[in-house]
């Protein structure tokens, strides 16, 4: 049952027109057509809507904070998510489909519920175009997010939104960043790779790596996304309303652009040059990129994997001016041990570095890890 107190003071602002008992009734009603998606206090909000109540006008996206309650704006479309579908606790379907939405002041998440979602589906709603939206605020995960269900409107207009979104330059990204806005290039399309969810539905990620002048990130890739991103290797690409998070396992900050995100083909010209390490400047626990020659080459290794799958391995060893190390390759990264020789020149980008035997400094290649032979 909802806590009154929680939602005592949206229920203030209705002045009467609902007795208390009523407007606690409507909101678990609220809480429970969405499937536990909204907390007590959104479901009131949502439920004040509907009956008309608190509308605001908000012209700047700047000015949008989860205490505005409901808002009127207008932006341009900048992203389209996919539809989504899910099963209530009722057994009733619901849907939902995530919006960017930009003006020149900045950007922010809408979700658009159930009904709304055909607006996208007969394709009312597309990306470039200009609207005035009517809808509530909540805190989502990563900052305030506009929910447009049944109480909410969106409308057409003809003039041209401005947006000015200052990107922001990877070397300034830190971990539990949101809202974050990038102009990048790719530099390494990564593969695909399928896992199983909780729900026995298979999933499919990749792993793209893109860089300014500034550095190098990586770019998390989700389902329809990860099969047809709509840009490759050596593209220049805009990222809008992403996240940054630690890759416990590589202690590096990544990207995710989520159900609210977006990651298109640019035109703007992006320059980027790969940062190569010295051999003896190599330390653990990080991924680096080296260059140098085939100093040592051994034969592919098979095995089998303790869940009965088999995979294969490679150790060769490159030199250059500053020392030896040695490097594992796993997987397909082995085959290319075919294709060298002693002295082959070789370029190894985001290979991790470990301790290996006797504590020695090793690189592993896996899967995030691009090889490419210079010189045979």
């Amino acid at each position: 049952m909802v806590d009154f107190e929680e939602i005592e003071e949206v229920y203030r602002r209705l002045e009467g027109k609902i007795s208390a008992d009523e407007f606690r009734q409507k909101v678990e009603e609220k809480v429970t057509a969405m499937n536990g998606l909204c907390d007590s206090k959104t479901a009131a909000l949502l439920v004040s809507s509907e009956m008309g109540v608190n509308e605001s006008i908000t012209t700047k996206i700047k000015d949008i904070t989860p205490d505005k309650g409901n808002v009127i704006f207008i932006a341009k479309v900048l992203s389209i998510s996919d539809i989504r579908e899910f099963s209530r606790d009722d057994g009733s379907a619901g849907r939902v489909v995530n919006l960017t939405l930009g003006d020149d002041t900045g950007s922010i998440k809408a979700a658009l519920w159930d009904e709304a979602c055909d607006l996208v589906k007969i394709g009312d709603i597309k990306v470039g175009q200009s609207l005035e939206i009517k809808g509530y605020v909540k805190e989502g995960q990563r900052g305030a997010e506009v929910s447009i269900g049944s109480g909410g409107n969106i409308g057409h207009i003809d003039e041209e939104v401005a947006v000015d979104i200052k990107p922001t330059k990877i070397s300034d990204i830190k971990p539990e960043m949101h809202g974050l806005n990038l102009i990048c290039k790719v530099i390494d399309m990564g593969s695909i790779r399928t896992f199983q969810r909780k729900d026995g539905n298979t999933g499919r990620v990749r792993n793209v790596a893109v860089g300014d002048e500034t550095g190098k990130i990586r770019v998390t890739l989700w389902d329809s996304m990860a099969d047809d991103p709509g840009f490759g290797e050596g593209d220049s690409v805009e990222i809008l309303n992403a996240y940054s998070r630690e890759n416990t396992f590589t202690n590096q900050t990544e990207l995710q652009t989520g159900s609210g995100g977006s990651i298109t083909r640019s035109d703007r010209e992006v320059e980027y040059s790969e940062t190569i390490t010295q051999i003896a400047d190599i330390g653990i626990n990080s991924a680096y990129s080296v260059t140098g020659f085939v100093s040592g080459l051994d034969d592919i290794r098979e095995f089998e994997r303790q869940d009965g799958t088999k995979n294969k391995v490679a150790n060769i060893y490159i030199s250059d001016d500053t020392g030896r190390i040695k490097v594992a390759l796993w997987g397909e990264h082995a085959d290319i041990v075919n294709e060298l020789d002693i002295g082959s020149e070789i370029s190894i980008v985001d290979a991790f570095a470990k301790s290996g035997l006797n504590e020695e400094v090793e690189l592993s290649a896996g899967a995030r890890t691009g090889i490419r032979i210079l010189r045979k």
